[in-house]
């Protein structure tokens, strides 16, 4: 990867960071706190987020019944996203020791935390525990593709592609065969390294 590209890279990672400055402060003027992945509001804030709740037949009322239908569409999708959930998670749990690929962090990606929130009713917080299932485990899945590609072809496409996982910016460039080979040594070490230590025996 050139210098410009490493450059770029560098400045993602200190909008990172900035970003992160930026959710703590949020934390404060929202009164709440996050220890261990858990939250924690105060006192006022809660009761505050009871005041400003939507009541249940309110909410229905306002749904409309076409967004009611819609909502059972929305809802039949769980049952393809369970499939993919499974797949994605015996294939990992199967193939990536064999192949010495690091392994993905499931809690990372599908975080469940909106439940917290007083001012969500039940129809709200089911709504948002459907939603961060799901785009968490497309990200979750993204993941695991974008680490097994990397395992097997990183190489980067001809043309622009939308959405690319971070890992692609690393992969070699598209026509570079030196680059390629170079990459692909890199990856077999680093393989060769994780069943080294998987095959260890804690003494």
């Amino acid at each position: 990867m050139d210098n410009r590209s490493e450059g770029i890279l560098e400045r993602i990672a200190a909008l990172e960071a900035e970003l992160e400055a930026r959710l703590e402060a949020q934390r404060r003027l929202f009164r709440y706190t996050l220890e261990r992945k858990r939250v924690t509001f105060e006192a006022a804030a809660r009761q505050q987020h009871r005041k400003l709740r939507t009541g249940l037949v309110q909410f229905l009322w306002k749904a409309g019944l076409l967004r009611l239908v819609a909502g059972i569409v929305i809802y039949a999708q769980i049952v393809p996203l369970m499939l993919v959930d499974l797949a994605v998670t015996v294939y990992h749990a199967v193939c990536f020791p064999i192949f010495g690929i690091a392994k993905v962090a499931r809690g990372d990606y599908i975080v469940i935390d909106r439940h917290h929130l007083g001012y969500l009713n039940a129809i709200e917080k089911l709504n948002c525990l459907y939603c961060s299932y799901a785009n968490g485990l497309l990200a979750y899945a993204r993941e695991v593709v974008g680490r097994t590609e990397e395992h097997f072809c990183p190489i980067k496409h001809a043309r622009t592609q939308r959405g690319q996982h971070r890992r692609y910016y690393h992969f070699a460039d598209y026509g570079d065969a030196e680059g390629f080979r170079k990459k692909m040594a890199e990856v077999r070490r680093e393989s060769d390294a994780l069943r080294r230590d998987a095959l260890k025996t804690p003494e």
